[in-house]
């Protein structure tokens, strides 16, 4: 049995806590107003919703839409303490939990859902507990990887459980619009449209790669993979990361690309001039970022090298924006390097496995060297190496 991957989502997390506090609110529409000096929504309740009111739309607009709808303030504190009981729900059941943001989780249930008969039964149960306990309705994606559990989530909402296997994507995933796909913003909807790609099907068998790199650059391969539902992220655990990370809050809330990719800039100098000076490198690279309804998104990927340069991790970091950014006010960002190592530790590791692969390599320039000489009447070449040893 591979991988089983929960994504669970609080469904209209906000809107839900204010019912809480709230009891008289129930069954009306509702809309938690957002802190942006914009005056925007942060979220909405399902009964608001059906007049077409969302989060990130203008107030003005929202109570066009629906003139019967109750504003309220929002308590960011009870959101918090809700948040926290709604972690230590999923902890009951794994240790292996990464909160994407404060009403969504990664959860590893490949173990857990061994003690149940029928695998889906735990997630049922999740499901009944958070609504018994906490008064909170979610929706529970259930996949072999992050991304498609993702997508699950978000294809039943309120109260859904749906499943998505790797054999399903075709039938599952494919169908839908590419402005669905996690990781395609609504600015880069449009382009995709333009190019002909109007569907995930449509993204994962892109009839011009090189084309569609115009739109994606360095991420378009991991792009194509997710939308085949290949995904090799891994959940990011709070208790074995060992990190450093720097962050800003803006005085407004931002949306300008510009200025949001420049502060990443100088984050990540900061970040690596700090990791420089403790002797320390790391391979999992992530960004948090904070809206404007005091929502967080913590985003991670682990790289291949380890790492402790402020330009590379800016790389790593932006491309994480690109790809989870949802292009609301943003007011605060941050930046992180976890699995710190010191420098010394990977070096040693690494010339434990490649010592013998650079004595062959030299035993086979060694063996050049003389079969060329044998072709002239005087030995003229020497390896640089024992030139360098001489002037020693």
């Amino acid at each position: 049995m591979g991988k089983v991957i929960y994504h669970i989502d609080l469904n209209s997390f906000y809107a839900s806590a204010e019912v809480l506090l709230d009891p008289t609110l129930k069954g009306k529409p509702i809309a938690v107003a957002g802190h942006s000096r914009r005056g925007v929504i942060s979220t909405a309740s399902y009964e608001a919703r059906q007049y077409g009111v969302n989060s990130a739309m203008p107030t003005a607009m929202a109570l066009q839409l629906c003139p019967d709808l109750i504003l309220v303030n929002g308590h960011s504190s009870f959101y918090q303490e809700l948040s926290t009981k709604f972690i230590d729900t999923i902890k009951k059941y794994t240790k292996i939990i990464e909160q994407a943001s404060i009403d969504e989780c990664y959860a590893d249930m490949s173990d857990a859902v061994k003690l149940f008969k029928r695998p889906m039964d735990l997630a049922w149960q999740i499901q009944t507990e958070l609504l018994n306990d906490l008064g909170l309705k979610c929706s529970i994606g259930v996949a072999p990887n992050k991304f498609l559990a993702k997508m699950a989530s978000d294809m039943k909402k309120p109260m859904g459980i749906t499943v998505l296997r790797i054999q399903e994507v075709p039938t599952k995933l494919w169908p839908l619009k590419v402005d669905e796909m996690r990781g395609v913003g609504k600015k880069t909807a449009p382009i995709l449209h333009d190019m002909g790609i109007h569907t995930i099907g449509d993204l994962a068998k892109p009839k011009d790669i090189e084309k569609l790199r115009s739109v994606f650059g360095k991420n378009t391969d991991s792009v194509i993979q997710r939308a085949n539902g290949l995904d090799d992220s891994e959940i990011l655990c709070e208790w074995d990361v060992k990190t450093m990370s720097q962050s800003s809050t803006f005085a407004n809330d931002i949306t300008d690309y510009d200025e949001l990719k420049s502060e990443f800039y100088h984050l990540s100098k900061k970040l690596g001039l700090r990791l420089q000076r403790e002797n320390r490198i790391g391979n999992l690279i992530s960004i948090t970022i904070k809206y404007f309804d005091f929502s967080t998104s913590n985003r991670s990927k682990k790289i291949t090298e380890y790492i402790n340069n402020g330009d590379e991790i800016f790389q790593h970091a932006l491309d994480l924006f690109d790809e989870n950014s949802d292009e609301n006010p943003i007011r605060l960002v941050g930046v992180g390097v976890s699995n710190l190592k010191y420098k010394e530790e990977v070096q040693v590791q690494i010339n434990l496995f490649t010592q013998n692969q650079e004595l062959t390599e030299i035993s086979e320039i060694n063996k050049l060297i003389k079969e060329l000489n044998k072709s002239v009447s005087k030995p003229l070449l020497k390896p640089a190496s024992s030139l360098l040893k001489k002037k020693g």
